[in-house]
Order: C-alpha cells, then sequence, then structure tokens
C-alpha cells in the first residue's frame, strides 16, 4: 500500500492514496494552519472508525442480520507531553435495524476490536481501547 501526501500552502496538504482519492489536512490556526481541512490526528481517527465500522457492518451482513444504519462513534483522550499520542480511545457503536440480534451485534464489534480491524488493534498497542454499542429497531 502507498499514499502520498503533498504541501498545498502554510501547513496544509493534500493526501492521495493508492486508490487515488484525495483529502485534505490542515494543522490547526496555532500551529499556523488555516482550518482547510481535517486535522492529521483526526484523520487517525476517522480512518479507526470507518475501520471498525465496516467490520461491524460486513460481519453482520455475512450473518444475514437486517443492518440499515450503522455509526461509530469516537472519543479519545490525548497525552499531555510530546508526543502527544492517543492514550485512550472509546468507540460506541450505534446500530440500526428491524429485528437485530443484539449478541449478533455484540460478537461483531468484538471480532472487530479482537481479530479483524487493523487500525484498531495496531492503535491499542498505546492506547487503552474500550468499545461499547446499542441496538436500534428501526
Amino acid at each position: 500500500m502507498k499514499a502520498r501526501v503533498k504541501l498545498i500552502e502554510g501547513v496544509s496538504f493534500a493526501g492521495q492514496s493508492e486508490s487515488g482519492h484525495t483529502v485534505v489536512m490542515d494543522g490547526a490556526p496555532e500551529s499556523g494552519g488555516k482550518n482547510l481541512g481535517v486535522r492529521p490526528m483526526e484523520m487517525l481517527l476517522l480512518g479507526l472508525g470507518g475501520c471498525s465500522a465496516f467490520d461491524v457492518v460486513h460481519i453482520l451482513r455475512k450473518a444475514r442480520q437486517p443492518v440499515t444504519d450503522c455509526v461509530a462513534d469516537i472519543d479519545a483522550t490525548r497525552a499531555d507531553t510530546d508526543p502527544k499520542v492517543f492514550t485512550r480511545i472509546h468507540l460506541h457503536f450505534t446500530v440500526t435495524g428491524k429485528g437485530l440480534d443484539p449478541k449478533r451485534v455484540e460478537q461483531a464489534v468484538q471480532l472487530s476490536a479482537e481479530k479483524y480491524c487493523s487500525a484498531s488493534i495496531m492503535m491499542g498497542k498505546t492506547a487503552e481501547m474500550t468499545h461499547d454499542f446499542e441496538v436500534v429497531d428501526g
């Protein structure tokens, strides 16, 4: 897998993935940024959420569960001093579907966290990772 990050101006960068998609990242205004894009550390959390939510939905659909929506809300804490790594990350999944089996949802969240989500497992090397979920009938 390859990616490229190129300076746009100031501390704004364009990140391009191997699959051809581009995102803009920028630093905080107090660091010279102009708020033109997501912060790089926010991008890590977004990647984690996307990876985890993808797994949960994929696992549930393979189990023939009627998933109509999945939201991953992420709450993270960073260290106070450099390097300001994530020290705690909590993922809360809200999974919606008519007649979803809560046991299957619990299993999908657990499998993602412990076996399939590369981002979660990798970030869990430095941060305390926790997960929970709720099921919404609809």
